[in-house]
């Protein structure tokens, strides 16, 4: 079966689809793209996605090209063309068609929309066997990282890197030495002192909608979490650490530039962890489609 792409208000076949040469996605990577995780049929932290979609439209002064009930149909239909019921579901909107020139075009044009779906791997059934390695490596991003921009050149480097030495996560380091994110995931650690820890969001990271969920879960659950900065030294003498996005889900890592996280195994925390969201996305929704 052909899969189904929705371009610009009509759906067609992906082989179809079309981008115009003067688009300003293609041409300055001028606009922005979200991704929703798909499980039975569900879209798992819809709103969370949505939200953030519509702040990173708002951010780059770039009007939504439908109100979220329409791109609520748009992205089940396009799901239910590509019979895609545990996958993702992938959206971009750039500023349009308009003469190659640095500004926003003079006159406004229509935002353009494309939205795919695809089958993905099945969610991991335990914690060990979803454990990875990652490495680190500079965070040579721009300044505006909350944004969820289409200009992922340092990130593209950064996760090559990765897969080069065997590792699945690029962790970013700034020049002070702080651990920032991944070059697409969240970061945690359970300290050397026990305590979970994430970074504070600013415009350096992400504010990434598992992370955010996955914060709502351990507080419902009593567990503290202490959101701030921490080093890559922190990072080094971690008990346990791991990665979160809409497509990490939780995923524990347990070895970093070569060297063991904690004993280099999956911890009590993350595993704890790992079955928390699982349940989340497996039977606890709050947000189902």
């Amino acid at each position: 079966m052909s899969r189904i792409a929705y371009v610009n208000g009509q759906y067609v076949p992906q082989r179809d689809a079309r981008v115009n040469v003067e688009d300003r996605g293609y041409q300055f990577a001028d606009g922005i793209y979200e991704v929703v995780h798909i499980y039975d049929g569900r879209f798992i932290d819809e709103d969370r996605h949505l939200d953030r979609f519509e702040r990173s439209l708002k951010e780059i002064r770039l009007t939504p090209p439908m109100g979220r009930a329409a791109l609520r149909h748009v992205l089940r239909e396009v799901a239910a063309r590509n019979r895609v019921r545990e996958g993702i579901v992938y959206m971009q909107v750039t500023r349009g068609v308009a003469r190659r020139d640095h500004p926003f075009p003079a006159k406004p044009v229509p935002p353009a929309i494309v939205v795919t779906a695809r089958r993905a791997k099945p969610y991991p059934r335990d914690a060990e066997g979803w454990a990875a390695a990652a490495i680190t490596h500079p965070d040579l991003r721009w300044a505006r990282c909350d944004i969820k921009s289409v200009a992922l050149l340092p990130n593209i480097l950064a996760k090559q890197a990765a897969r080069e030495q065997g590792a699945v996560e690029a962790i970013l380091v700034n020049d002070r030495g702080e651990v920032t994110e991944g070059a697409s995931t969240s970061v945690w650690i359970v300290d050397a002192e026990g305590v979970l820890r994430t970074r504070h969001l600013d415009d350096r990271i992400l504010p990434g909608c598992t992370r955010g969920a996955l914060l709502a879960l351990v507080a419902e659950a009593g567990v503290s979490a202490k959101e701030g900065p921490f080093t890559r030294d922190d990072l080094a003498h971690a008990r346990e650490a791991f990665i979160t996005s809409a497509t990490s889900f939780v995923r524990p890592i347990v070895n970093v530039d070569g060297q063991p996280v904690g004993d280099g195994t999956v911890g009590p925390v993350v595993r704890r962890l790992f079955d928390l969201f699982a349940h989340h996305v497996k039977g606890g929704l709050k947000n189902a489609a």
